[in-house]
This record gives structure tokens, C-alpha cells and sequence, in this order.
């Protein structure tokens, strides 16, 4: 213990930082500009857990062998080329990250000695294809990370990792789903994102533990009818294919949480997910709806709907009645005012409107009192002239975004929101901001760019909390566009300054105030009127002589 206890300290001394019992088991060196790994660390023999990823580490020193026990291994993100042979020999090994490395494909066969690996992630390192060697020999991986690569296929020996959970193959180069993962049943997760897939083979009826399936970005124009027969799946995203329908069989999908459509040009609405009483999350955006079914309403769990980018030219009542709806997306349709009933989203939090067309400013949205993100720009259509007084009855108000409007003003009642994080007011014609905006103590960011403002509020320097203000196209004179042009640290700098010269001005003021009345002139009142009667007698004097006299 005494030799681990001085190992400590001199790790300490180079600032590695380690958690120390009376062993050292786990170290975290990510992101310290290393570029080998230090030799006090492979000496480190009851070591499990070692993060070295973030680096510019070239090579994997040959001494990493001493490290038996470690269990977990992060070297991604470095500028590894070549895996050295002693990695092979760490037996206890069930976690290695590879990714963003430079791995010659020569050498990757050496994981395939490390029979204990659990998960293997070689995220973007450029592999063509997949070892063989590693899917006759890693009989217990459980997750396989391949996202970002140049695959086409895997190899049908890929069979072999009967103990596969989790895949993960976006943005790679597959043209078909590949068939072996349908040999695999114990998967659970399935990520082909963002490839070339054009349909799903019926075979996948055997993957009867599938719980989460992700097909987004790909080219699928149907979606075959047997995948009812994942009984378990709680998760299926195929936006942005290029889907017309989904099949009746897939009401049977009585266990889905979440689903995403979005981008995919829908004949109608699919009615099938209406029997999906446990769906929380629906992503719709861009699928060409114009109106939900009543039988929408009966979706009470759904917490986050995105319906933005579609051609609802009211909203949709249908909603109303889901009292756990969190965040609503309703930005670029054709609304144009908001139902009363709305008061039957009570943990509503997050709402989208930007981009309708409302004439004037929905102040229904009032009655949300749970509201914490409010989004009203007006990029197109027409645009907002003043904001309700009454903005201050959104109490849990945390963002304000109201970009793309004719506002001149702001009330000043914004000043009675106090939990405001985030105001934004880019691209209007404010003229002024309510000096009430500095009550706002947390305040963060303050976007204003665009606007007709030519000073700022006095005391704005007193919101500790903001960090960012955004004043660029302003005809700024107070402070000057050069001081604004500097930031806020600049900014913050002449408004102290001028409130300084403020202060000094009034005690000279009153100084001579003062003065006056002790050298028995009277008190300031008084000397007020000798002042306007000196004012009235030189104003006398000026006037322009009449008809016949010459003026002096």
C-alpha cells in the first residue's frame, strides 16, 4: 500500500487525475493533450478503468500488458495507426473504444483476442469491411458500434455473435438491410440511420426481442407488414424515407413509446398509431397532415408532439385533451388563432407557433401558466406590432423568441418575469429596451440584433447572469457602435463609467446649490425664479425693433 501511496503522490505531481482509495482503479487522462500514454499509468496493476480518449496519442506502448485487470479502455479520438500485439493479451478487457483513430485494417485482427470484450466501438475509422476474424472470436460482444464507415454488407459470419444486443451502423454505405442481423435474436437495437436502405426483408419477424429500430434517412418506400411481429418494440423511427403509408397489421404494436415520421409525404393520416396507448413521443413534422382524427384524442401519455411544417389551418382541438403534453410543435403551418381550450395543457412547457398566420398576438397563450419556452417568431405572413402587457402571467417563462416581427416596444411588465433566461428580439423595430428588463436578474442572453435601438438601459450591467448580448444593426450612440462592436465587457465598462460621471455631476450640482444658499440667495427654489426672470428680461431685449425707431 505504502509503494501505491507514493505511486499517488507522483501522479499528482504531473496533475493526473486519479480517484484514489487505497488502490488506484480507475484514472481519467481525456482531453490533456497527451501524447503517449504516460509509463506510471501501465504500471498501475489493479487499474480497470482507463480514459485516454481526446489525446494525440500515435501508438499504444507495448508495456500495456501490465495492465491485467483493466476492464474498460478509451482510446478513441487520437491518432492511433497501428493496435500493438500485447493488446491482445489484456484478457480481462470487456470495453474498447477504437473510434476516430486512423487504424490500419492490417492490424485490427488483434481484437479478436480479447475473447472477455463486451462492446467494440470503431466509430469512423474508415473500414471497407468488417474482420472476419472478430466474428469467429468474440463470442460474448453484446454491443457493436460501426456508425460512420464505408460498409455495404457484413460478413455472414457476423452469425456467430449469438450474444449481440446492440448494433449501431449509421451513416455508412448498406443499400439493403442486412439479412444476417435477422440470425441474431437476441438484438435488441438496430441503427441503420442515414444509409441507402430501400426495404426491410420480411425475415426480420425473428428478431422477436427488437425493441428499438432506427431507419431514418434512408430510402425505404413501404415498410413490410410482418414487423408486427416485434411484439416488443417500443421505439421505430423511419423519418425522412420515402413512405406513402404504414401497414394496417401495425396497431398490433400495442408496446410503442416512440415514433418518428417526419419527412415522409403521407397519403393520410395513419390511423394505426391511434391503438398505441403508451405513445409518448410522435414526430410528424413535414408529412403533408392538415387535420388529426378524433381518435387522436385518446393518446393521453403523449408528452413531446412535432406537427410543425404541415398545413393545419386551425389548431388542432384534438390535443387539448392531453393534460401530459410537455412540448408542442406547431411552427410553420397556417393557424391563425388559438382555441380557449387550451387551458387542457397543464404540464405544457414547451410551444412552437413560429411562422403562422396570426393577425394579431394570440394572447390565449396566457392561460398556459406552465409555459417555460414560447416561440412566436413571424418569418413570413403578418407580424407582431406589440407584445401584451400581460406576458407577465407566465410566471415559469425560462425563453422568450419573438425574431421576425414590427415590435417597437417591449412592456414593461417583462420585468416581473423572473425566472427569463433567454430573450429573443433579432430582426424588429425596437426602439428602446424598458429599463424594468433589469429586474430580471437571470437574465442570460439578450439577442437584439436588427433593431431601431439607439441606447441601452442604464443599469443593464447589473445582470450578473448575462452572458451574451447580441446588439449588431443597431444605430447604437449610447454606447457607440464602436463600444458596442467590442463586447460585453466593453459594454459593461462605459456604462459604469457613465453612471460615475452621472454621480459626480449631481454632487457638484448640489455642491452649488448649497454655495448659493449660504452666501444668502436664497433656498434653490427661489433661485429658480431669479433664473427664469433673467431668462424673460435677456429674451426682452432681443426683441426686433418696430416700424420707424432703429434698434440699437
Amino acid at each position: 500500500i505504502s509503494q501505491e501511496i507514493q505511486m499517488t503522490k507522483e501522479l499528482e505531481k504531473e496533475a493526473l487525475p486519479v480517484h484514489v482509495t487505497d488502490r488506484i482503479f480507475f484514472v481519467d487522462l481525456a482531453n490533456k493533450q497527451q501524447t503517449t500514454i504516460p509509463l506510471h499509468i501501465l504500471e498501475l496493476e489493479n487499474l480497470e478503468e482507463l480514459h485516454l480518449e481526446k489525446n494525440l496519442i500515435e501508438s499504444i506502448p507495448g508495456d500495456i500488458h501490465h495492465l491485467k485487470k483493466v476492464k474498460v479502455l478509451y482510446l478513441n479520438m487520437n491518432s492511433i495507426r497501428d493496435i500493438c500485439e500485447q493488446l491482445g493479451e489484456l484478457k480481462s478487457l470487456q470495453s474498447l473504444d477504437l473510434s476516430s483513430n486512423p487504424l490500419s485494417y492490417s492490424s485490427l485482427h488483434i481484437i479478436s483476442k480479447l475473447r472477455a470484450l463486451r462492446q467494440l466501438r470503431l466509430y469512423d475509422v474508415n473500414l471497407d469491411e468488417f474482420p472476419v476474424e472478430i466474428c469467429k472470436c468474440l463470442h460474448h460482444v453484446e454491443l457493436l458500434g460501426l456508425s460512420g464507415n464505408n460498409l455495404r454488407y457484413l460478413p455472414k459470419e457476423i452469425v456467430n455473435l449469438r450474444k449481440l444486443k446492440e448494433i449501431y451502423l449509421q451513416k455508412n454505405r448498406f443499400e439493403s438491410f442486412p439479412l444476417e442481423l435477422c440470425h441474431l435474436p437476441n438484438l435488441k437495437i438496430i441503427d441503420l440511420e442515414q444509409n441507402l436502405v430501400s426495404f426491410i426483408p420480411e425475415e426480420i419477424v425473428s428478431l422477436t426481442n427488437l425493441v428499438k429500430l432506427f431507419l431514418a434517412f434512408n430510402n425505404l418506400l413501404s415498410i413490410t407488414d410482418k414487423l408486427h411481429h416485434c411484439q416488443r418494440l417500443t421505439v421505430l423511427d423511419l423519418s425522412n424515407n420515402l413512405l406513402r403509408r404504414l401497414p394496417r397489421s401495425f396497431k398490433q404494436l400495442t408496446e410503442m413509446n416512440e415514433l418518428g415520421l417526419s419527412g415522409n409525404n403521407l397519403e393520410k393520416f395513419p390511423h394505426q398509431i391511434c391503438h398505441w396507448k403508451s405513445l409518448c413521443l410522435v414526430y410528424l413534422k413535414n408529412t403533408g397532415l392538415q387535420m388529426l382524427p378524433s381518435s387522436f384524442a385518446r393518446l393521453t401519455c403523449i408528452k413531446i408532439l412535432d406537427l410543425s411544417e404541415n398545413f393545419f389551418d386551425e389548431f388542432p382541438k384534438e390535443i387539448c385533451a392531453m393534460e401530459n403534453l410537455e412540448i408542442l410543435s406547431l411552427d410553420d403551418n397556417q393557424i391563425c388563432e388559438i382555441p380557449p381550450e387550451v387551458t387542457g395543457l397543464p404540464n405544457l412547457k414547451c410551444l412552437g407557433l413560429t411562422g403562422n398566420r396570426f393577425s394579431v398576438f394570440p394572447e390565449e397563450v396566457f392561460l398556459l401558466e406552465s409555459l417555460e419556452k414560447l416561440y412566436l417568431g413571424q418569418d413570413k405572413g403578418i407580424k407582431f406590432t406589440t407584445l401584451p402587457k400581460d406576458i407577465s402571467k407566465l410566471q415559469n417563462l425560462k425563453e422568450l423568441y419573438l425574431e421576425n416581427n414590427c415590435l417597437e416596444y417591449l412592456p414593461s411588465s417583462m420585468g416581473l418575469l423572473s425566472n427569463l433566461e433567454i430573450v429573443d428580439c433579432h430582426n424588429n423595430f425596437l426602439k428602446e429596451l424598458p429599463d424594468s428588463i433589469c429586474q430580471v436578474q437571470g437574465l442570460q442572453k439578450l439577442f437584439v440584433q436588427n433593431n431601431q435601438l439607439f441606447q441601452l438601459p442604464e443599469n443593464l450591467d447589473s445582470l450578473q447572469k448575462l452572458h451574451l448580448v447580441l446588439l449588431d444593426g443597431n444605430p447604437m450612440t449610447d454606447p457607440p457602435v464602436e463600444v458596442c462592436s467590442q463586447g460585453k465587457v466593453a459594454i459593461w465598462e462605459y456604462l459604469r463609467e457613465k453612471r460615475n460621471q452621472k454621480a459626480k455631476a449631481t454632487k457638484i450640482q448640489a455642491w452649488w446649490r448649497g454655495q448659493m444658499v449660504r452666501k444668502g440667495l436664497g433656498n434653490f427654489a427661489e433661485l429658480q425664479k431669479l433664473l427664469k426672470k433673467g431668462k424673460k428680461g435677456k429674451e426682452k431685449g432681443k426683441e426686433k425693433p418696430g416700424k420707424g425707431t432703429k434698434g440699437k
